[in-house]
């Protein structure tokens, strides 16, 4: 059985890996968090976060192929693949503070997964992160191997709250970026077989790695700029008495990751 780890169990990790608990039945998937209180949250009938169809999900699979656990690093040990599904916050002090990404939990997680690891594994970005993070924790990892060969997967989220649910039944589209070697063509392709248990062939999008980071980065960019000029157009449409009772999106549905959805 093919076991999957999720590092970090918030808004994420949890729904991402409830469905494809669901979805993959013959995979085991594990969400891990040093939080107690959120794991026990998640094994509770009051789960930590709200999203419309996630606890029926949950429901039908936890204690299954899908668990909650705080044994953070026994799980990582045994896991053939690990989604690291943790915060990103903005720096606060040093270079780059007000605007560029903190990597510390990702730096963290990285030599926590490098300590325990005994097998080979396949490390799955799973957070918004800046472009060539990959490397960055590439180098952590095989600096501290121990003859144990590790493959970074960039497998970004473009989910929109209260419609989380039926966006990872039926995505638009799945990205998973990957090195361009064999070792790395053969993880896109392990990651690809998991989500190819319900999501179309033809939407499930390969690329190198940078290019996955990258597109996460870019989605989040198109819909910022999309929500500043209608805000700047509804600022106009106040000082001149312009009514616009429904101005359609030139993109159809809008959802969380941009004009590219």
């Amino acid at each position: 059985m093919v076991k999957i780890c999720c590092i970090g169990a918030g808004y994420v990790g949890g729904p991402t890996m409830a469905v494809i608990a669901l979805k993959c039945p013959s995979i085991e998937v594990v969400v891990v968090d040093i939080s107690a209180s959120r794991i026990a949250a998640w094994n509770s009938d009051q789960l930590p976060i709200y999203e419309p169809g996630l606890d029926d999900v949950v429901k039908l699979c936890r204690g299954k192929n899908l668990f909650f656990s705080t044994n953070v690093e026994a799980h990582v040990a045994e896991a053939d693949i690990i989604f690291v599904s943790v915060n990103t916050p903005t720096k606060t002090r040093g270079l780059g503070a007000g605007k560029a990404a903190d990597l510390t939990y990702w730096e963290s997680a990285a030599r926590m997964i490098a300590d325990v690891s005994r097998s080979d594994k396949i490390v799955v970005e799973k957070s918004t992160v800046p472009v060539k993070t990959a490397e960055a924790i590439e180098k952590i990892l095989t600096h501290n191997s121990k003859g144990v060969n590790y493959q970074i997967l960039s497998n970004p989220e473009f989910l929109a709250e209260g419609t989380a649910i039926q966006d990872l039944f039926r995505p638009d589209r799945v990205l998973i970026g990957g090195r361009e070697t064999p070792e790395g063509r053969r993880a896109v392709q392990t990651l690809k077989d998991v989500y190819a248990h319900w999501v179309p062939e033809d939407r499930i999008l390969t690329t190198n790695l940078w290019s996955a980071e990258l597109s996460k980065l870019a989605a989040n960019a198109f819909l910022a700029q999309r929500i500043s000029s209608v805000n700047a157009i509804s600022a106009l449409c106040e000082a001149t008495g312009a009514n616009v009772p429904r101005w359609p999106s030139p993109w159809g549905r809008t959802r969380g990751s941009g004009p590219s959805s």
